[in-house]
C-alpha cells in the first residue's frame, strides 16, 4: 500500500520526531549527542533551515524546524544519513539506525508553536529522567535561558512572543515553562529504555521470583502470557526480550 504524502506546513514549521529503528538507542555516550548536534549545525548552514528547539533522548529526537531552501523531508534525510554513517562506523555495525519514516506535524499558529516548545523541553521530565527541564543537558532549554542569542537555536523567534527585551522575555519564558500543563503533541507516548538486568528482574517478578531460565520450561499458554505482559512494559523491545530470555524472536513476536 502506498504511503500517504506528508502533510505540508503552510508556515514551513514542523515538529519532528526521529526514532531509532525498533526503538533502539541512538545515543550511548556524550560523543554521540555532541556529534548529532554538530550535524544539525552543519546541515543548518547547508540547507538554511532554522531550529527553534530540540531535545535528544536516548532513543529518539524531537526537533522544531523551520524549512529553508530544502523541504523538511530533504532536511531530515541529510541529518539522518550523516549521523547513521558516523554511528555505524563508530560502533562497527551496518544497517538502519533510524526508523524508516520520521514523524512530523505542522505547526501553523503561534499558540501551538509555544505549546510544542514547552512540550519538547518537558520530554525528559515526562520520562522521569530529570525533575526540571533545565536539569537535562541535551535539549535547547539553556539556549532559551541564556542572556545571549544561541548559534544553533533561533531563540529570538520564540522569545519575541514574550517580550521585546530579551531579559524580560527570558523571565516570562521561565514562568511559561513552569506552568502546570497537559500538553499533547506528536507522538506523545514516551518510552525510556531499560537495561537487560531491569528487564530480567521484571520478568522474574512476573514469574513469582523463579529464575528466568525456567521460562523455557513453561507450557506455551503460560509462557506466552508472560511474554505478552513484558512486551507491554515501557522501554522494552522485542529484540531485548529475546536476548534476555533466550527465546526465539519469532516466538516473542507472536506472543
Amino acid at each position: 500500500m502506498a504511503r500517504k504524502p506528508r502533510k505540508q506546513s503552510e508556515s514551513g514549521i514542523y515538529h519532528v520526531v526521529l526514532r531509532g529503528v525498533n526503538r533502539q538507542n541512538i545515543f550511548y555516550d556524550e560523543d554521540d549527542y555532541q556529534r548529532f548536534l554538530e550535524i544539525l549545525a552543519q546541515k543548518k548552514i547547508e540547507a538554511q533551515y532554522k531550529i527553534y528547539g530540540y531535545c535528544l533522548m536516548n532513543n529518539h529526537v524531537h526537533l522544531l524546524v523551520h524549512e529553508g531552501k530544502d523541504s523538511i523531508s530533504r532536511i531530515m534525510s541529510r541529518i539522518g544519513t550523516s549521523y547513521a554513517w558516523w554511528y555505524n562506523r563508530k560502533y562497527n555495525r551496518i544497517g538502519h539506525v533510524f526508523q524508516g519514516r520520521f514523524g512530523s506535524e505542522c505547526v501553523e499558529d503561534d499558540a501551538y508553536l509555544l505549546t510544542v516548545v514547552r512540550y519538547i523541553h518537558h520530554n525528559p521530565v515526562k520520562a522521569k529522567i530529570v525533575k526540571s527541564p533545565e536539569d537535562y543537558p541535551w535539549s535547547s532549554i539553556q539556549a532559551y535561558y541564556s542572556e545571549h542569542p544561541h548559534e544553533l537555536v533561533n531563540t529570538d523567534f520564540i522569545l519575541e512572543f514574550m517580550h521585546k527585551t530579551r531579559a524580560e522575555a527570558v523571565r516570562i519564558f521561565r514562568e511559561f515553562m513552569q506552568m502546570e500543563n497537559d500538553d499533547q503533541c506528536l507522538d506523545d507516548e514516551i518510552k525510556t529504555s531499560k537495561t537487560d538486568n531491569e528487564v530480567k528482574a521484571e520478568i522474574e517478578a512476573m514469574m513469582n521470583g523463579e529464575p528466568i531460565e525456567r521460562l523455557l520450561e513453561f507450557d506455551k499458554v503460560k509462557r506466552d502470557e508472560i511474554l505478552h505482559q513484558i512486551k507491554q512494559s515501557t522501554g522494552v523491545t522485542q529484540r531485548q526480550i529475546a536476548r534476555v530470555t533466550g527465546i526465539s524472536p519469532n516466538i516473542v513476536f507472536k506472543a
